[in-house]
């Protein structure tokens, strides 16, 4: 396994990992996964030699980058892929801003902690999935 992470200017594989992940194995609806905010975020893309494995966004609010839509394939997960990614987005997004914010699902809020996020505020639901917001400095 050989795995890199870059950004991209291919959504369009990165919308097919998320497809995969969100609406395929969390039945998220398509209306949800898809919005409008794609051609406006950098993305992150990573590939096991040829293969596309993981994705994430970063969205740049003022001096807040957001980061989303982050997944790993079921095979990789277990790996440190979802928090190589997590590193990368943090490492891209301290040139644009000086927090990064994401809304973590609840069963993973343990895992963006050990990455040195904090959760606020209440849970939420998002897609029929229970959120909380999770924020860390730059």
């Amino acid at each position: 396994m050989t795995i890199t992470i870059a950004l991209t200017e291919d959504i369009a594989t990165c919308r097919k990992l998320r497809r995969v992940v969100f609406i395929d194995e969390q039945g998220v609806s398509e209306a949800d996964e898809l919005d409008e905010f794609d051609p406006e975020c950098l993305h992150l893309l990573a590939m096991d030699g040829d293969q596309p494995v993981g994705t994430a966004r970063i969205k740049v609010e003022g001096d807040t980058a957001k980061i989303g839509r982050v997944c790993v394939l079921r095979e990789f997960r277990g790996t440190g892929l979802g928090a190589a990614l997590i590193r990368k987005a943090l490492e891209v997004a301290q040139g644009h801003a000086s927090r990064a914010k994401l809304g973590s699902q609840v069963h993973a809020i343990g895992f963006y902690e050990a990455l040195g996020f904090e959760a606020i505020g209440p849970v939420y639901d998002d897609a029929g999935i229970d959120h909380r917001d999770m924020v860390r400095a730059l």
